[in-house]
C-alpha cells in the first residue's frame, strides 16, 4: 500500500509547532507531528523551507577576508594533517604488507620444502617399487626355470619309475624261472636217482644168478 503524503504546508505548520515548543525538527518529529508520512521527505521538506526563508546575510569585507583566510589556514591545515595521517597510515599499511610478504614468503618456503620432501618421498617410492617390480620378475624367471626343472625332473623319476618296473618284472620272471629250474634240476635230479637205483638192483640182480657166475668163470 503506498504511504500517505502530506501537503507541504502541513509539514511546515508542524515544524513551526514543533520550533514553538522547544524541540528539535526531525523527520521522526515531523512524522509524529502530522500523523504518519515518510521521515525522510519531511525533513527534506522542513529543509526547504527553512533554505527559502533564512535571509542571506552579507559579511563585511574585513569578516570575509578574515573569514577566507582562516578558511585557507584550516583547509591547510587539514590537508597536512591529512597528508601526515596518509603518510602514517601508508606506511603502516606497508609495514604490515611487508610483515604478511614475509610470512607468506616463510609459509612459501616452508610449502616448497614440504612439496620437495613429498616429491622425494614420491621418487624414492617409486624406485623401491621398480627394483620390487624387477626382484618379482626375476622371482617369477627363477620360479618358471625351477618349474621346467621340476617337470623335467618329474618325467626322468616317472622314466625311472617305468624302467625300475621292467627291472622288477624282470627279476619277478628270472626268480619264476629259477624257481622253475630248481624245480626241474630236482625232478631230473629224482629221475637221476631212480635210475641209478634201478642200475644197482639190476646189477644186484645180475650178480645174484648163478649160471651167469659159471658162464662167467669159464668164460674167464
Amino acid at each position: 500500500m503506498r504511504p500517505a503524503e502530506f501537503p507541504a504546508e502541513a509539514i511546515i505548520e508542524a515544524g513551526q509547532a514543533l520550533q514553538a515548543a522547544g524541540r528539535n525538527v526531525t523527520g521522526f518529529a515531523l512524522r509524529q507531528k502530522v500523523g504518519g508520512g515518510n521521515p525522510t521527505r519531511l525533513k527534506q521538506v522542513w529543509d526547504d523551507h527553512l533554505a527559502k526563508v533564512q535571509p542571506v546575510v552579507e559579511l563585511p569585507v574585513e569578516i570575509a577576508d578574515a573569514l577566507a583566510q582562516v578558511t585557507k589556514s584550516l583547509t591547510e591545515q587539514l590537508a597536512t594533517l591529512g597528508a601526515g595521517l596518509y603518510a602514517r597510515v601508508d606506511e603502516d599499511a606497508q609495514r604490515k604488507i611487508a610483515v604478511a610478504q614475509r610470512a607468506a614468503a616463510i609459509e612459501v618456503d616452508a610449502a616448497t620444502d614440504e612439496a620437495d620432501s613429498f616429491k622425494a618421498e614420491r621418487d624414492d617410492a617409486l624406485a623401491e617399487v621398480e627394483a620390487l617390480k624387477a626382484k618379482l620378475a626375476e622371482s617369477q624367471a627363477q620360479a618358471q626355470t625351477q618349474a621346467v626343472e621340476l617337470a623335467q625332473l618329474r618325467e626322468r623319476l616317472s622314466a625311472s619309475g617305468t624302467e625300475l618296473t621292467h627291472a622288477r618284472a624282470e627279476l619277478s620272471q628270472a626268480r619264476d624261472e629259477a624257481a622253475e629250474a630248481r624245480e626241474e634240476a630236482a625232478r631230473l635230479r629224482g629221475q637221476v636217482e631212480a635210475i641209478e637205483g634201478q642200475r644197482a638192483e639190476l646189477v644186484k640182480v645180475l650178480a645174484e644168478r648163478p649160471g651167469e657166475k659159471g658162464a662167467g668163470k669159464g668164460t674167464k
